[in-house]
């Protein structure tokens, strides 16, 4: 049989309309590839790696690593890489072919357990935040086996994609994927032991869960390219609002567009080959902004998926002559993205710990998990607030588009009757219809949601899960998750301390879960808002209550020199005191050469674009009036009308004189901020400076847009990209 005869048909070409199912993950390395290709004995090891992280003997590893390989080439793959997350925001592979030479000179294609579980990169070559000099090169990405390998298509064939962590030689994460994994570890650990304190004692494990809605906006590719802002920063840094934006809210679930709903077609069709459970594809409310969902999966593979999401969608919108914008504010003046991580909690055995139950029981249960939610977030909100701190989502957040930049939870008023029920002495927990009465119970009729929603609030109960809309949309979800993880673990860890202390004093369990229970709902009352977030009210009552009020990425970072929060992240093994530092350090350093390139951009389309444009059409303008002027009275022309044109070429030649102050202005903060040394210092600048000056800018310019003949100006228009398909 040759190679190409070996190789299985594409299941999508040709028009094949075959049920999604038939063809679902055969782009994976899943289980049922993993049995046929692997000896039972292999397959059941495999499995325990899996469920219990222990180590797989070499001889195992390279029976798997043989089967792997075995099944990428029966595919078409030639080559493998080890796909890892470094802390850039993206992604990372550098690929090996399975060729190999024997020594007499035989070619043969290998594949080795060491080669599975162990590739070296160069780290020094990556942001490492100060933990690593250049001279220390050497880093290492290491198999993560709970997350499938897989065949990604790219140029003319496939390359077997293997995901894994990335550390250093002395064993620190230099990722994103490692912190996460070692959170998980952590929840895990702190709810058994919560939930043998309530005296469930038969789970074998607790997961977290995730579903990042991922919002996006595309653009005709031919506009794309004559952007440099879109090009070098992924938004729009000078541009002016068209007559009409989102006002008449007509985009918001509206019938796709035929060229867009071929490209969700494309994407989702990938997506299904690679595993990825996309479920939901719609319009979101501005104009050429949309939006896909997943289906729930374990965090450390939501998150792998989601970037997955993002480069398919990349690859497929450039082969359909759209660029993908994934900024969080690409356009100035309508809705940016954002990317709602959908967050939770359960058992391996597969019960929702965040979801109300049938019995009294699985109720106090579920508020024993609800609270420890509230105390983790009001504790921790610094380090989560932190955690979606970027260039992209300060523009977003509080801007009456989504959630602010203070943290504040939104349960629902059903729960909050709830909670203060319990918290003013009504609920004893004595009978079951006390529990049933609040509205705990089950509704098999209606299948109600026990929580409205609101769309205003960066941390809402939406049932059976909390939504973190905070989250932006260019960011990898792995460390919101993470630290969502890590401050859930040390809440649930404190209230099984507190309550096993009132269990060892004489206090009987549930009078001491409640007692618990009702001391946590008063110390975490203030988190909780169920009012507008966009409102003032929610500035005024954040000030009131204590509730940290970040508004920009330099004021939330520093959230992470918090030494009791650095205590917290060390204490649970998520990241030591130097890997948190080199974190804090990476996004600051992000951050400021992000909008160092924002500012040069800006510079050089106000100097080769938007000045000469004004410039050139100020020359015609002038030419046709002294033309006009010297031709008045030979054709009748009033004082009026010359008043007029007179008037508007002085506006024009106004606006032009105090943009060239400004762009000196400009040039002059920039040159400053390249001086500036210290991060926290260069950060700040940036923020109280740099942008200032930009907006500054932008308004004039803006304003010149709209009086210069639209043949003149070369740049897109906002109309153009959002409404031209």
């Amino acid at each position: 049989m040759t190679k190409q005869e070996n190789k299985k048909e594409d299941p999508l070409e040709k028009g094949n309309t075959t049920a999604v199912s038939s063809y679902y993950g055969s782009m994976t390395f899943d289980q049922k590839a993993i049995r046929k290709k692997l000896p039972k004995e292999v397959y059941k090891a495999l499995q325990e790696t899996i469920k219990s992280g222990s180590k797989l003997s070499p001889d195992i590893a390279d029976a798997v690593a043989h089967g792997m390989k075995e099944w990428a080439m029966e595919n078409g793959a030639t080559h493998y890489t080890h796909w890892f997350q470094p802390m850039t925001g993206s992604t990372a592979e550098k690929h090996d072919a399975f060729l190999s030479i024997d020594s007499d000179g035989t070619p043969i294609e290998r594949f080795s357990g060491a080669q599975l579980i162990q590739g070296e990169p160069d780290a020094s070559s990556f942001p490492s935040g100060g933990m690593r000099t250049t001279f220390e090169a050497r880093g290492y990405t290491a198999w993560d086996p709970t997350s499938p390998a897989y065949l990604m298509k790219g140029g003319k064939g496939l390359t077997l994609c293997i995901p894994t962590v990335f550390i250093s030689y002395h064993g620190e994460a230099l990722d994103e994927k490692t912190p996460l994994l070692r959170s998980m570890n952590a929840v895990n650990t702190a709810a058994l032991k919560l939930l043998a304190t309530l005296g469930v004692d038969n789970s074998e494990g607790v997961i977290t869960y995730a579903g990042a809605e991922q919002e996006y906006f595309l653009v005709d590719r031919k506009f794309y390219s004559m952007r440099p802002d879109l090009i070098m920063s992924g938004r729009t840094l000078l541009g002016a609002m068209p007559p009409k934006g989102q006002q008449l809210e007509d985009h918001y679930f509206g019938s796709i567009p035929n060229r867009v709903l071929e490209f969700m077609q494309e994407v989702e069709e990938e997506l299904y080959l690679l595993g990825i459970p996309a479920k939901t594809r719609h319009n979101e409310v501005a104009p050429h902004q949309f939006e896909i969902a997943p289906i729930f999966e374990r965090a450390n593979i939501a998150a792998d998926h989601n970037l997955l999401v993002m480069e398919v969608m990349r690859r497929v919108a450039d082969k359909k002559g759209f660029a993908l914008l994934m900024h969080e504010k690409p356009f100035a003046g309508i809705n940016g993205s954002g990317k709602h991580n959908n967050w939770s909690i359960g058992t391996v055995e597969g019960v929702n710990l965040l979801e109300p139950g049938d019995t009294p029981e699985s109720n106090i249960h579920f508020l024993v998990f609800l609270v420890a939610v509230l105390k983790g977030v009001y504790k921790r909100s610094g380090a989560l607030r932190a955690s979606i701190a970027s260039i992209g989502n300060d523009h977003r957040l509080g801007a009456n588009e989504a959630p602010p930049a203070v943290v504040t939870v939104f349960l629902g008023d059903l729960l909050e009757k709830v909670l203060d029920a319990i918290e003013s002495g009504k609920v004893d927990f004595a009978t079951e219809k006390q529990v049933l009465d609040l509205g705990l119970a089950h509704l098999p009729i209606l299948n109600k949601d026990y929580t409205d929603r609101n769309r205003t609030s960066p941390f809402a109960f939406t049932g059976n899960k909390f939504e973190f809309r905070a989250v932006g949309s260019s960011q990898p979800i792995a460390v919101p998750n993470m630290v969502l993880n890590t401050l859930m673990a040390e809440a649930m860890d404190e209230m099984a301390d507190e309550i096993q202390q009132k269990i060892q004093s004489g206090v009987d369990r549930d009078s001491a879960i409640l007692e618990i229970i009702r001391t946590e709902i008063t110390a975490t009352k203030a988190v909780r808002y169920q009012g507008d977030n966009y409102s003032e009210d929610l500035q005024e009552a954040a000030a009131k209550r204590g509730l940290p009020n970040l508004r920009n990425t330099p004021q939330a970072m520093r959230a992470l020199l918090d030494q009791d929060t650095r205590e917290m992240f060390a204490r649970y093994g998520v990241l030591s005191d130097q890997e948190l530092t080199s974190r804090l350090n990476t996004r600051l350093e992000r951050y400021i050469k992000g909008i160092d390139i924002e500012a040069r951009t800006l510079q050089l389309m106000l100097k080769t674009f938007v000045i000469p444009d004004v410039s050139e059409y100020q020359g015609n303008l002038a030419g046709s009036f002294n033309g006009l002027v010297a031709a008045a009275t030979t054709i009748g022309v009033s004082d009026k009308a010359l008043k007029s044109q007179g008037a508007h070429l002085k506006e024009l030649a106004e606006n032009l004189s105090d943009l060239l102050d400004m762009t000196a202005e400009l040039d002059a903060v920039i040159d400053k901020l390249s001086t500036i040394e210290e991060e926290f210092e260069a950060a700040d600048f940036c923020a109280e400076v740099v942008l200032p000056a930009m907006d500054k800018v932008r308004t004039v310019a803006d304003h010149l847009e709209l009086m210069v003949d639209r043949s003149t100006w070369e740049l897109p228009t906002y109309s153009e990209m959002l409404f031209e398909h």
